[in-house]
């Protein structure tokens, strides 16, 4: 399934242009936070991720070999739709908006994803924080665990 678009998307976008994120090259403090939410969650794969209008750019990564694939095959693109909530996917290949999706079907073989948007200081979802796993995880993703990923995609949107 192709991610839906923000109902604000034009402005997002121009929100995402100004900030020149997509523009810059990767931050080493952008890869110590990806980092750190991979070895806080547990999971073989964390990216700090950018959506524009046709690309996911991934400012950090871990686990991931490529920087940036398409919008269509974003699973960070479902996470930026509400800027105020995390997008958990406990087994995507049971969830209808990512089991035809290539990063399902084929390498790296997510299972399990948690994403927390990346908002600006205007409220505008222009990425993710995001962890994901090979495995399913059937039980929810820890409170805890999701508070800290949300401190640090809050100290990594105040760094920029």
């Amino acid at each position: 399934m192709r991610p839906p678009w923000p109902t604000n998307e034009i402005a997002r976008q121009q929100a995402l242009d100004a900030s020149g994120l997509t523009q810059r090259p990767p931050s080493s403090e952008f890869q110590r936070i990806a980092e750190q939410a991979a070895l806080l969650a547990a999971t073989p794969i964390a990216a700090v991720s950018f959506v524009d209008r046709n690309r996911q750019w991934l400012a950090a990564r871990v686990g991931i070999r490529d920087s940036e694939g398409p919008r269509s095959e974003s699973f960070c693109a479902f996470a930026i739709m509400r800027p105020g909530e995390p997008l958990i996917v406990t087994d995507a290949t049971q969830d209808p908006r990512f089991v035809d999706n290539p990063a399902v079907l084929g390498a790296p073989y997510v299972r399990f994803y948690a994403g927390i948007p990346l908002v600006d200081a205007a409220g505008f979802a222009l990425g993710a924080l995001c962890v994901a796993d090979t495995s399913p995880r059937l039980q929810t993703f820890d409170v805890y665990d999701l508070s800290h990923l949300a401190r640090q995609a809050e100290r990594l949107m105040s760094q920029r």
